[in-house]
């Protein structure tokens, strides 16, 4: 992988940052590093506006979970660019690069092609002879 394209994925993954955390100021408040929580309703209402303020507040939680996880992968991809390992699969244990395609679809990506395939976080793809 060349600098330029290293650099061109570091400003995908700085600009996707910047989106998942406005996302998640929408509804939530940033806690301690990169933990968000999910605004509690004041339950100041009549009793029918409580129930769809919880209703809204418990359907929020699994946004926030998944911005959050999103958000988490988006920053060890931007770590792996500072400790020059960016680009490397993290399962196949034989040092393999991630497809520059694959990073320009997802810069955040964690594994190869062949391992996202397979599910298997164990096997290194010893059923494909690899």
């Amino acid at each position: 992988m060349t600098p330029e394209f290293i650099a061109e994925r570091k400003a995908d993954l700085l600009k996707k940052k910047a989106e998942l955390e406005e996302q998640l100021k929408t509804f939530a408040s940033k806690k301690e590093g990169e933990n968000w929580e999910t605004k509690f309703p004041q339950m100041n209402e009549s009793e029918e506006d409580k129930n769809d303020e919880v209703e809204e507040y418990e359907n929020m939680l699994p946004v926030e979970y998944s911005l959050e996880s999103d958000l988490e992968n988006v920053n060890i991809a931007l770590d792996k660019i500072e400790k020059g390992t960016y680009g490397k699969c993290e399962n196949c244990g034989c040092d393999c690069d991630i497809p520059e395609e694959r990073l320009i679809a997802l810069p955040e990506a964690q594994v190869c092609n062949n391992c996202e395939e397979c599910h298997c976080e164990d096997c290194h793809h010893e059923k494909e002879g690899e």
